[in-house]
């Protein structure tokens, strides 16, 4: 690496108490998990599509999530997948929840333009799912 080159991102790493129902929840979100790693200590899946940084000003987050508190120990990030339009995210959303999954935020038109809802992956994290909305 020239050292004048910025250095790339690499991965968004996850500490989880069980690999196997993990790796269930993000193939459903389109992860591409290898077959048969279920049972590994360590597992990398590609992502779909390109990753970006989003940062968001606690207070913006309260005025649509009153319920919303920083946490009091741990990260304060969550993961967002982008989907291919605002049905697909209550689909994603229904399915998840129906899965047993948690749903912190249902679906909802936000005032920035995209159809958004949050959900817990098995370790509680926050995954958000997001798409524009028609128009937009």
């Amino acid at each position: 690496m020239n050292s004048t080159s910025a250095p790339r991102f690499a991965f968004v790493g996850l500490a989880v108490s069980d690999v196997a129902a993990s790796v269930a929840f993000y193939r459903r979100l389109g992860v591409g998990f290898p077959e048969g790693v279920e049972g590994e200590p360590h597992v990398e899946g590609e992502l779909p599509g390109g990753p970006l940084l989003v940062l968001d000003a606690e207070a913006t987050i309260r005025s649509f999530h009153p319920s919303w508190q920083p946490p009091s120990r741990g990260t304060r990030s969550a993961l967002a997948f982008h989907c291919g339009n605002p049905a697909q995210v209550d689909a994603l959303y229904e399915e998840l929840t129906g899965a047993g999954h948690h749903g912190e935020l249902k679906p909802w038109d936000a005032f920035w333009g995209q159809r958004y809802a949050v959900v817990h992956d098995p370790d509680g994290n926050g995954v958000d799912l997001l798409a524009p909305l028609q128009g937009n």
